[in-house]
């Protein structure tokens, strides 16, 4: 019989019958599988199979009619339709929340340990809500590792409900099966929103400016603040200044009475509390008490604000401080006391350090010296005829003047001006020109502290150094020098043939290199037109001049001939009692 009751006829007992053939009065099955998706179905028949005598749509017709948009003549349009059904194992397909955690085992049967830390990964599936617990794999171990939980529905407790992941936070425990695991992190992708704040504490004393990083977790709407540490900032390593907790925004007015200082605070203080909606960038945020600025945030939560609440606006403020302006230090005037180089090291640091020097450059020219005759340009008569050496040091760019002695002169020769560099007429201490060896031409007027001389000869070791560095030198110098040197090249050649006619002995030759020496250690130059007249004297061309001749031209070209190695070079040049051979003499001046 039909369980049914008798058409017409009202559910009263005995107007209904049982079908004693029947044995299934299970609910049909609303879930099914297809291609490994659960998905669901509407059900066809009721309890015990019966058909359902329902006007139902099928769901292709339902789809239809979700999508479709009514066509009004009259009237204000009625609200769109909702948004198509997408059902939760394809929404959150392959999206897994991932927790670290560790349990503790005991070992009741070692001396050596009681119990064991293991760490484990926890991780949820959002498409189905199961969760599988897994231990990392660790080589050579002796435990055994790996799946320890596979897939499936957890068991919360004993009523039937299942863990969700609102139920997963950093810093609880968690028991499944009887075995507790302490979740201690998770992954980047378990929602949270992060944003970059600082906070601006200048207006107090010793107060500054401190960045923060600002948590905002969504499965529990708790925050947290961390601070973000640099090298060496003298602040002690504890990044976290706020622990995860729920915040409140708006608070009741609070009593007197009210233990604030020992009692949490609860929903019954707090009006409202922080959520996602009240954190953006740009705008600052008070929390307990701190204003923090956010300046930025990072790309899952920009895309999350425009999902959610449909906010595009993430532009970044920049909160960097502006580069101080600089200073520039005004360097006083030059003292005059020593040189200007070590005189500017005062001015860069308290104790100062001695100017760096080309050391590579004073090993090229150690011992290379260029020497000039020059003339004091005087209106005294008795400066006009004064003569001067002036020697350029190569290695050090710096310049000495001597005044050979002159007997009976009145005037005390020697050292008229140490190493020094001597800086050009019209340069100033801030930006010095010194004086180069381009600078020095025959003719030329070299100003020296307020003192003028002119160049009226050179030591043919100038040309000669000239010769060698051409791309140091302007080509108008070089060739200056050369038709200075002209005239007197003829006298060198006519003194050279007849000194070679003469006995080269290697004593001579050992005496002419010290000759050589010691003029140029006293600071002693020659006249280059000293071999033009010895040679104009000597009418025959013998190469042999009388004792008064020879020694007026030495007294003329102020040779000192007192000297004993000039005395000695005399000396090797008499030729009888009255006669001297001058070319012998001259091989000393011959550079």
């Amino acid at each position: 019989m039909s369980s049914q009751p008798v058409q017409g006829l009202p559910l009263l007992p005995g107007s209904s019958f049982r079908d004693p053939t029947k044995t299934a009065f299970h609910r049909s099955q609303t879930l099914g599988y297809k291609n490994g998706f659960a998905f669901k179905r509407l059900p066809t028949v009721g309890i015990g199979g019966n058909r359902l005598y329902v006007n139902q749509l099928s769901q292709a017709e339902l789809d239809e009619l979700s999508n479709k948009r009514p066509t009004l003549t009259y009237g204000q349009p009625k609200q769109a339709p909702p948004a198509d059904f997408i059902p939760a194992h394809v929404a959150f397909d392959k999206k897994v929340l991932k927790f670290d955690g560790y349990f503790q085992e005991d070992v009741p049967i070692s001396t050596e340990e009681h119990f064991r830390i293991r760490q484990v990964g926890i991780y949820y599936y959002l498409e189905d809500d199961s969760m599988s617990v897994m231990e990392p794999i660790v080589e050579n171990s002796g435990i055994p590792q790996g799946k320890l939980i596979k897939r499936q529905r957890l068991p919360k407790n004993d009523r039937g409900d299942h863990y969700h992941w609102k139920d997963l936070n950093r810093g609880i425990n968690v028991t499944i099966y009887g075995k507790t695991f302490r979740i201690v992190d998770c992954d980047a992708f378990t929602e949270v929103l992060r944003f970059y704040a600082m906070w601006d504490d200048t207006e107090n004393m010793f107060g500054e400016n401190r960045h923060f990083i600002i948590h905002y977790y969504l499965a529990d709407d708790t925050v947290e603040v961390r601070e973000v540490h640099e090298r060496n900032d003298g602040r002690d390593p504890f990044p976290v200044l706020i622990r995860r907790q729920h915040l409140p925004k708006k608070m009741v007015e609070k009593k007197g009475t009210f233990p604030t200082c020992v009692l949490e605070i609860s929903d019954q203080e707090v009006l409202e509390w922080f959520t996602a909606k009240d954190f953006a960038v740009g705008q600052s945020t008070t929390l307990l008490g701190r204003s923090f600025f956010i300046y930025d945030c990072d790309e899952f939560t920009r895309q999350f604000y425009r999902d959610k609440f449909g906010i595009t606006h993430f532009q970044p403020v920049d909160v960097r401080k502006p580069p101080p302006e600089e200073i520039k230090q005004i360097i006083p005037p030059y003292n005059g006391y020593g040189f200007l180089d070590d005189s500017l090291q005062n001015c860069f640091s308290l104790i100062p350090q001695a100017p760096r020097k080309n050391v590579i450059k004073m090993l090229e020219n150690d011992h290379k010296v260029l020497r000039y005759a020059v003339m004091m340009e005087s209106p005294n008569p008795e400066d006009s005829k004064r003569r001067f050496v002036l020697s350029y040091w190569l290695a050090t760019d710096m310049i000495s003047i001597y005044e050979p002695p002159v007997r009976n002169s009145g005037i005390i020769g020697g050292k008229y001006l140490g190493k020094t560099r001597v800086p050009k007429p019209g340069s100033s201490t801030d930006d010095p020109v010194y004086y180069q060896p381009a600078d020095f031409t025959v003719g030329s007027m070299v100003e020296v502290f307020g003192h003028r001389f002119i160049i009226v000869d050179v030591d043919l070791y100038v040309l000669n150094y000239m010769e060698s560095n051409l791309e140091s030198f302007p080509a108008a110098v070089v060739q200056s020098m050369r038709d200075h040197f002209a005239p007197h090249q003829a006298a060198r050649e006519a003194v050279q043939r007849l000194a070679s006619s003469e006995t080269n002995t290697q004593e001579l030759d050992a005496l002419a290199e010290q000759m050589q020496e010691h003029m140029r250690r006293h600071n002693y130059l020659p006249d280059s037109n000293m071999q033009a007249a010895f040679l104009q004297q000597d009418k025959d061309g013998s190469g042999l001049l009388n004792k008064e001749e020879f020694f007026a031209l030495c007294d003329r070209f102020k040779v000192p001939v007192d000297d004993p190695l000039f005395q000695k070079l005399i000396s090797l040049c008499f030729h009888g009692e009255n006669q001297l051979r001058y070319p012998i003499f001259l091989r000393a001046f011959q550079c």
